[in-house]
């Protein structure tokens, strides 16, 4: 292993690139140290680590684990990518309802490249929106987080106003524009990489909380006088080596479909008649589906949070929003479960076309026995990519809902069995699956071993 390792840093091409990605992930991480000058880090620091923030602020650090951000530090890179991320759902969902949008994605290469460039203007746009409200937010009398000498009357001037959204939109299209300098000069998928930096960079924070009752009570059977109990460590690493096998064995997993290529008779020769298989993958979607559903569910807390510090008479909408709002609630976890089920389906829907492919079948004159060439061979690929989906969609679903179960089974805090055996350690693993893959297909294109082989 060592010996492979050793080989990757002696290709120049692939060191330029392994540094340059390091580099742009190092730069991403230092701007979550520059805060917002209107900003009092203290109060920040106590509204979201003691508790005050109740489950606002809960549900910001929940998101902020799934889309780069650092809303509880209030950076100028403070919304992360979310915007980005958001951006582009919206314009995947009008793909397949907007006929214009559907023609440029069929253009190819060209056409996608303009669906890109719509995806940053409303980025800028979201940007803008979501900023001013995060600002509105910080600057309201009750949390008391702007230091004083920026208020006047109590409240924040408007010129800085522009100011905080002004710089905070800059942040998030400069790490927009770090993703795709990854893609285009680095390896791997910057976006994904990105968001498992942010990630990484809060698991040994997770850790320090896991191990701190350890250190002040000791280890005890049982959890007894406050001390970590030794079945719940045990549980949590069960739990995070199951999670990594599980996530490597969905990711690699593959429905193989029969397939036979038709003969060929030229002169004395038959070529072709052979036998190989169509591989479909049983999670086409990746981590995809919950990036999108985590980044779409603070949008219920924020909207009836608004609603109730408008409308303070209306006790309802403030349930409302505490039982959309907060990760592990009943109602959080089955609207999770349902926005990870959907863009399952639509993600595969729009990176999976059954038709196209029983046309290129046809085209190379292979086909599926049993199955005539055309429509028939259509219907079944989409019949067993809906089935495989249904496999791929129920296990992340799974992933999800596990640091729920942990928590209120255990006891111990939801961000850390969120970090160790859930949606967090999915995503890790398989954005470095992914980039493994990557590197090992330099490898093999320069007549190396894969880090993947034996």
């Amino acid at each position: 292993m060592w010996e492979k390792f050793r080989i990757i840093f002696t290709i120049p091409e692939l060191r330029q690139k392994i540094g340059l990605t390091l580099l742009l992930l190092a730069i991403y991480r230092v701007g979550f140290w520059i805060p917002l000058p209107i900003v009092d880090p203290a109060q920040m620091q106590k509204f979201f680590s003691q508790g005050e923030g109740g489950e606002l602020a809960k549900m910001l650090n929940a998101v902020a684990t799934f889309s780069a951000t650092q809303l509880d530090q209030a950076s100028i890179f403070g919304l992360g990518i979310m915007p980005y991320i958001s951006a582009s759902i919206i314009f995947q969902l009008l793909a397949s309802v907007y006929k214009p949008l559907e023609e440029l994605q069929k253009e190819g290469e060209a056409g996608r490249k303009k669906i890109n460039e719509y995806t940053r203007y409303a980025t800028v746009f979201l940007c803008m929106g979501q900023s001013l409200f995060y600002i509105k937010w910080l600057a309201s009398p009750q949390l008391q987080m702007v230091k004083p000498e920026f208020l006047v009357d109590g409240s924040l001037p408007l010129s800085w106003f522009f100011v905080s959204v002004l710089t905070m939109t800059a942040g998030t299209v400069f790490l927009m524009w770090l993703g795709e300098q990854i893609d285009e000069y680095g390896i791997g998928n910057g976006i994904s990489l990105l968001i498992m930096a942010g990630i990484l960079s809060r698991m040994p924070s997770a850790g320090l909380k896991l191990i701190q009752p350890i250190l002040q009570n000791g280890l005890q059977l049982g959890g007894s006088g406050g001390g970590m109990g030794i079945e719940t460590l045990l549980i949590l690493a069960i739990l995070f080596i199951a999670v990594v096998c599980g996530v490597i064995f969905i990711y690699q997993g593959q429905r193989r479909i029969p397939m036979q290529s038709a003969k060929h008779v030229k002169g004395r020769k038959v070529y072709g008649g052979t036998r190989h298989y169509l591989p479909l993958k049983v999670n086409q979607a990746n981590v995809m589906p919950i990036i999108f559903a985590s980044s779409l569910m603070m949008f219920p807390q924020f909207l009836f949070t608004y609603l109730s510090n408008a409308f303070p008479t209306a006790g309802w909408l403030g349930e409302i929003g505490r039982a959309l709002g907060t990760p592990g609630a009943f109602t959080y976890t089955i609207l999770f479960v349902a926005l990870i089920f959907f863009f399952c389906y639509f993600w595969t829907a729009v990176s999976f076309n059954p038709k196209d492919m029983a046309e290129n079948l046809k085209s190379s004159g292979s086909f599926i026995p049993g199955h005539r060439p055309g429509k028939r061979t259509a219907d079944y690929l989409e019949k067993v990519m809906v089935r495989i989906t249904y496999v791929g969609a129920a296990f992340l679903s799974l992933v999800a809902i596990v640091p729920t179960v942990v928590s209120g089974t255990t006891g111990i805090d939801y961000q850390i069995a969120g970090f160790y055996g859930g949606t967090s350690l999915l995503i890790a693993v398989s954005v470095a699956f992914d980039l493994v893959q990557k590197i090992d297909s330099h490898l093999v294109m320069r007549n190396y071993r894969g880090l993947l082989e034996r």
